[in-house]
């Protein structure tokens, strides 16, 4: 029998068991309650306490297994694996009817339950976080074995393929280059360019919508402007390509300044247009979370609306505005498909936006998609490329956090 058949099989026997021990614990539940005997939780209480007593234990020994097979690579057979969960989860059912008396908490191991598995949710999201880490250094210290860490991210050149040039006899003989700094260049030229856009565009529509906007305005506004937030990248690529790039040209001739087709401007503007949703709607509902008794009591003051939005609002809202702001700037950085649609894919160390140049994830892309052996240098170099994007977006996630900290004190300790 197939995997896939005895795990249809197995969450049918585990669904049809938890079925009985609800209807059965709150059936012995109902009917001690009847007799006159006073219980510390309700019926329902019980039932779903025997739900839980039933599959949870099923449910982790199964999800165990699997666990252990995938990381340390042990064959454990299927059948049996399903089969001892199927057995477990029969005597949870069995506790789950014995506990099912007067002086049980059912309400309280549920609750000690739902803690259990929401430390559990968050310890897996912490585990991930590290197993990524861990996955990118290994990989990326055996780069670091090949080329210069210092070199690394240090140099201004980035070209993987001297090596084979210089074998071809069409090089100058020199070996393959791997200098990060034009990489992150056009990351960073790129971003800035976008949080340019995004920042105040975000910021005024959230405060138009937040502090301006009659219901009927923004009942309408709000899910147009989140619209964009749903449109797939491609699509945006396609813009920058097609519309936006084709117009700068166009306007850099006029002035009489040389610009390329493949620049950094064009996926710049648009990429700051594809996350203003994310500023707005989420400043917007910052704007909208701050008391109104602080606006009375500023219009009371003699202060002026714009007055009280710039004194009041936006100062209380900060923390939120930054958070905002700071995760556009992550969408950014980890942007790829405009920036390879519209920039190129060009390593250049320049602060000319008019000229072509790539970014930090279009070179990951290419390394990881091409043709050459996972132990080459080109390839590992991804990882390394990640390593230092993840400190980098490190770094600023742990400033913003500075930062919103500083704002809040000082917002706090003004209140006083």
């Amino acid at each position: 029998m197939q995997t896939n058949q005895l795990f249809l099989i197995f969450c049918s026997v585990l669904l049809l068991l938890g079925f009985i021990a609800f209807f059965i614990a709150r059936k012995k539940a109902t009917f001690v309650r009847a007799s006159g005997t006073a219980m510390f939780s309700q019926p329902d209480q019980y039932a779903w306490f025997a739900v839980v007593a039933t599959a949870g234990p099923a449910i982790a020994l199964s999800a165990l297994g699997a666990f252990i097979m995938l990381l340390v690579g042990a064959d454990i057979p299927t059948f049996p694996l399903l089969l001892a969960s199927l057995a477990l989860a029969t005597v949870g059912l069995v506790v789950g009817m014995t506990l099912v008396r007067a002086n049980f908490h059912a309400r309280q191991a549920i609750e000690r339950v739902i803690r259990w598995v929401l430390a559990g949710a968050a310890t897996i999201s912490i585990l991930t976080t590290l197993g990524i880490l861990i996955s990118i250094i290994g990989e990326a210290l055996n780069f670091f074995q090949m080329h210069s860490f210092w070199d690394f991210i240090t140099g201004t050149t980035w070209a993987p393929g001297n090596s084979f040039l210089a074998a071809a006899g069409r090089g100058d003989g020199g070996g393959a280059e791997f200098g990060s700094v034009p990489l992150f260049a056009g990351t960073f030229m790129i971003t800035a360019i976008a949080m340019a856009v995004a920042v105040p565009v975000g910021l005024l529509s959230a405060i138009y919508m937040g502090e301006y906007a009659p219901s009927r305005v923004r009942a309408v506004a709000k899910p147009m402007l989140e619209i964009l937030a749903g449109i797939p990248t491609v699509v945006y690529g396609f813009f920058a390509a097609i519309t936006v790039a084709p117009f700068i040209v166009r306007v850099a001739e006029t002035v009489g300044v040389s610009a390329s087709f493949n620049n950094a401007l064009a996926p710049g503007i648009v990429m700051g247009i594809m996350i203003i949703p994310f500023i707005s709607s989420l400043s917007d509902d910052v704007i909208n979370a701050v008391p109104d008794s602080m606006r009375q009591g500023s219009l009371a003051l003699g202060m002026t609306k714009g007055e009280t939005i710039r004194d009041v609002v936006i100062p209380a809202a900060l923390p939120g505005i930054i958070s905002a702001s700071l995760l556009g700037m992550s969408r950014a950085l980890g942007e790829t498909m405009i920036v390879v649609m519209a920039a190129g894919m060009r390593p250049n160390l320049t602060i000319n936006p008019l000229e072509e140049m790539t970014t930090v994830t279009v070179r990951i892309v290419a390394a990881m998609t091409g043709d050459l052996e996972f132990e080459s240098a080109e390839t590992l170099s991804a990882f390394a490329l990640g390593l230092v994007l993840f400190i980098v977006t490190l770094s600023l996630n742990l400033v913003s956090v500075i930062m919103i900290r500083r704002f809040r004190e000082k917002y706090r300790v003004n209140n006083l």
